[in-house]
């Protein structure tokens, strides 16, 4: 990878565009530091100290800090990832979207419009949410969360909040457009590598920083190997994929010959990548989002809502089986969604068709019926792979935490690992490919 970079670096359009991506993520840091008016960040601060791993912990990690210190941009690309997904998921159900998705280069332009007006809603919606939680908060504390409160400081504080998001999405689109990669990924990969720091600071701190011990250097020690090891895995399996081969039959058309050549149709085994995680993830932390929004941040201390939500959200509860529970429902979740996601984005009867239309045919396999249920079986069995190896990153830090007490900050370091591996190889990819592109295109000039 450090010599695909080296390499860009000499091409002066590509150096260019490295530059100018710098520059946007330079640009969305600053912004995560710009306060929202009449909000405390004190109050924030506290409403994530109350414990539990939910959806608000989730943006925090996102937002690189930006929603622990109450800024402009605390909501991140979250409302945006959202709408996404509603999108998504309402164009296998909405004939009209359907199509809009078959029109090529002006339907995606469509719905990508669509997509950005519902995220800038969606962020209006949830940052209203918001303040009424950090209101019922100052009122249940009797502490001073909102200066002034009342509608202009309403509108103010979620315009702003929104205000924060429609700005993201657009550096996201300018990075996209004459940067290099997905802008929106490469915005969520500074936010969560913001973080690292940090953490790891924190780490040092918990096990080292009170003067140097075995425990706390076996610990650090145990922490740096699980985590290359991690990596090494993530790596290995998000490249790894099914070839089926695929043969193509001779045709004659006029005086040429067309056909008779030899492919395969790469299925790879993680094909949904982070989603069906976020997915599971945003399920599990529902319950203990919805508590913490009515009751003004406030969760419960004991009975039986405290189990309940102990495994609901991982870390929340002291109890070790807690921990237990909450693993085998996350896991669970990961399966359940990991072949969900894959139905709606690989149709095995179209691809069957299309092979069918084109003369191609998997040698030993009719072409038709039999092909489509040849390829959704080795689809279902590398789903069911796929759901074990994101099961294992996802449940992995939730098992450090409970051996390791210390360690209940970094239990979201599965979802944030998938995403930057997951970034960080498409990236080099697009670079690589604009290299190749280049070189072909300097070679016939």
């Amino acid at each position: 990878m450090l010599q695909t970079l080296r390499n860009a670096w000499k091409i002066p359009d590509l150096r260019r565009r490295i530059l100018f991506t710098l520059m946007m993520l330079v640009v969305f840091r600053f912004g995560a530091h710009i306060p929202v008016p009449f909000l405390e960040p004190q109050a924030m601060q506290s409403f994530l100290g109350a414990g539990g791993t939910d959806l608000f912990s989730l943006f925090d990690i996102f937002t690189g800090g930006a929603f622990s210190n109450a800024t402009v941009m605390a909501m991140g690309v979250s409302p945006y990832i959202n709408a996404s997904i509603i999108v998504q998921l309402l164009t296998v159900a909405i004939p009209s979207l359907e199509r809009l998705a078959k029109e090529g280069v002006e339907g995606r332009k469509k719905i990508n419009k669509i997509t950005r007006y519902l995220g800038i809603a969606l962020a209006f919606i949830q940052g209203a949410g918001l303040y009424v939680t950090l209101w019922n908060m100052g009122v249940n504390s009797g502490t001073t969360v909102i200066q002034n409160a009342g509608v202009l400081t309403f509108f103010t504080i979620v315009l702003t909040f929104t205000a924060g998001t429609a700005f993201i999405i657009w550096l996201g689109e300018l990075i996209t457009e004459k940067g290099l990669g997905n802008g929106v990924s490469l915005i969520i990969f500074a936010g969560i590598v913001s973080r690292i720091p940090s953490a790891a600071y924190s780490v040092y701190i918990q096990n080292i920083g009170g003067g140097i011990s075995t425990s706390g250097v076996i610990t650090v020690a145990a922490i740096i190997v699980v985590a290359i090891a991690a990596i090494a895995f993530v790596v290995f399996f998000s490249d790894a994929e099914r070839r089926i081969p695929v043969q193509y039959a001779k045709r004659v058309v006029g005086r040429k010959m067309y056909g008779g050549q030899s492919t395969n149709i790469p299925i790879k085994v993680a094909a949904g990548g982070v989603m069906p995680i976020i997915f599971a993830s945003s399920i599990m932390a529902f319950p203990a989002t919805i508590v913490r929004l009515v009751s003004g941040g406030n969760l419960p201390s004991s009975g039986l809502g405290y189990y309940v939500l102990g495994c609901l959200s991982a870390g929340f509860a002291s109890e070790w089986w807690t921990s237990l529970v909450y693993a085998i429902l996350y896991a669970l979740l990961i399966l359940f969604f990991t072949y969900f996601y894959s139905s709606i984005q690989f149709n095995p009867i179209e691809i069957a068709n299309n092979m069918k239309k084109s003369g191609g045919y998997i040698p030993g396999i009719r072409p038709g019926r039999p092909t489509s249920e040849y390829i959704g079986k080795i689809s279902s069995r590398l789903n069911l792979i796929g759901a074990f190896f994101l099961a294992i990153v996802a449940i992995l830090p939730v098992i450090v935490g409970a051996i390791f007490p210390n360690m209940r900050s970094l239990q979201i370091g599965g979802t944030s690992l998938l995403i930057m591996e997951g970034v960080a190889l498409e990236t080099v990819r697009q670079i690589e490919s604009q290299m190749t592109m280049r070189h072909y295109k300097g070679f016939l000039e």
